[in-house]
This record gives structure tokens, sequence and C-alpha cells, in this order.
């Protein structure tokens, strides 16, 4: 049964590579495409706890600015796993749709730090127990109360993976001014900058390959922990990136990685699009773009 999860999540994460590249697919597309792939699962004889995953909208506050600050809370059951932006080999993405909330501009979610797991002999990018997503929500008119409502899409995994679609609805009060200490903590647990981590310098060495980029980051950075790891990201994302071979050079760390073109030939790439993570002791730097 391992073996045939490990076929399903590199299938559900490459899968979900293409289905968020531009637009490709609705959420609901996406969602039946998820729901086939799992459905070939052998999970008959799986127990799925009941409370696998509760969600929650934590109201939060309004700022002066007239931007409300609020959160989306999940708790886990115990062992299951949900995942980062960027999940890795093994990993769902989350998607988020708020098309249906009213009296809302855009909403920005926040993604606190996470934990690299190794599942299967691959390595995977989420969170367990509990994730408070930080929202940053920008009302159409500021003086007005926000009814958000999203649609949410979560993979959930221990020793299989099941696919939850959470909706949810919450008024959020034009009123509301008391900082809730839960979202502020959460705010704060975010990756550092890179003048915060101390990068001192950022270069990428791009080379064409047959099908591709690859891509090599030298980054001047303080050594943050024993096992550091690597994600390289472009916005596009239907251009699939490798997970990222990491050595260290002395101060700098070293992390390759290949990029793969839905036209499978090289492609133009600019560096100030790349967004490199590193990932260490409990800690992330967030880097955008390299020189």
């Amino acid at each position: 049964m391992a073996t045939l999860t490990k076929l399903y999540l590199i299938v559900i994460s490459n899968t979900f590579s293409q289905a968020l590249s531009g637009g490709m697919m609705s959420f609901r597309a996406t969602l039946g495409i998820l729901l086939a792939v799992f459905l070939i699962a052998p999970v008959a004889d799986a127990q799925v706890p009941a409370d696998i995953a509760v969600a929650e909208v934590l109201e939060g506050w309004r700022d002066a600015d007239g931007r409300h600050y609020a959160a989306l809370s999940i708790r886990l059951a115990p062992g299951w796993k949900t995942y980062w932006r960027t999940p890795g080999a093994a990993g769902i993405p989350p998607v988020f749709d708020w098309a249906a909330s009213e009296n809302v501009e855009d909403v920005t979610v926040a993604f606190p730090v996470p934990t690299v797991f190794e599942q299967y002999g691959m390595t995977s990018i989420g969170y367990e127990d509990r994730v408070v997503f930080p929202l940053a929500v920008r009302p159409t008119n500021s003086g007005e109360n926000i009814s958000l409502r999203g649609q949410i899409l979560i993979g959930v995994c221990d020793d299989i993976c099941v696919p939850m679609e959470i909706e949810l609805a919450a008024m959020l009060s034009a009123s509301s001014s008391r900082h809730a200490p839960t979202i502020a903590q959460a705010m704060k647990d975010r990756p550092m900058t890179a003048s915060e981590a101390g990068v001192r310098n950022v270069a990428c060495e791009v080379i064409p390959i047959e099908d591709g980029l690859r891509i090599t980051a030298n980054v001047e950075l303080p050594r943050m922990g024993r096992n550091e790891f690597v994600v390289v990201e472009l916005a596009d994302r239907s251009i699939w990136i490798s997970e990222s071979l990491v050595r260290r050079d002395g101060d700098t760390l070293v992390a390759e990685a290949e990029m793969i073109s839905p036209t499978a030939k090289p492609f133009l790439l600019s560096r100030s699009d790349v967004r490199i993570t590193v990932f260490g002791g409990g800690r992330a730097v967030d880097i955008q773009g390299c020189s």
C-alpha cells in the first residue's frame, strides 16, 4: 500500500502543478481530477478519522488603513498533515477561492513557516496538528462589513491521502478593532526576508538543457542548521521544477534544480522572477529574485 500511495502522491502533485497554471482549470474541475486520482487508491481498509481536518475563520480586526486581518485555522487529526504552497514531490498544494465573497476586493493568504517531512523516501513540506493561515482582506468599501465566503481545497495525508473541499462563511465586522493573539502570532511566524536573515548576495547561473533549464543558485547565507533544504519557485506553475540538490561551499549555500517547460524545450527566464526559500533549524528565508 505504501508503494501505491507514493505513486499517487507524485501523480497528484504533478497534476496540481498543471491544473493551477494560468487558469487552466476551474476550482471544480481541479477537484474532479483529484477525486478521480484518489479513488484509484486502495482506501477501503483505511481508517479515516471523522475529524480529519476541522476549519474555521478567525474574525480578526479592521486596521486603520481599511484592510481586515483575519485567519483560516485548520486543526488536523493526530498523524495527519496538510501542505505548504509548494508541497514537494509528495504533497498537494492548497487552493483558495474567495469569489463568492461580498465587499471583497482581494484576499492575500500568508503561509506560516512549514515543516520539511520525509514521506516514503520523498520530501514533502507542510503542517501537522494545526495551521493558521493569516488572511489580509481588502474590502471594496472599508467602512462596511465583509461577507467572506471561501471554497478551500486541501489534501490531508497520512498513510493515504484524502482530498477535502471546505466551504467557509464568516461576517467580518467593520467595527472589529481588537487584535487577536492567535492571528498576530501566525503573522509573526513567517519566513525571514533576505536582509533579516543576513543574505549578502544571491547569484543564479542558468543554462539550457534539452527540455528546459538548469538553475544553480549561490546564496551567501549563514548556516541555518544541519539539514538545509531549498525550494526554487516561479510564478508560472506550468513549469515543473525538480527538488533542489543542496550543498555548502563555506558561507555559500549552493542549490541546483531543473526547470521543465510544457513544451519540453528551453525557455526565456528572468532572474528577477525566481523565488528561493531556504529552510533550516525550524526557520525559513524568502528570497525574491537573483542576479
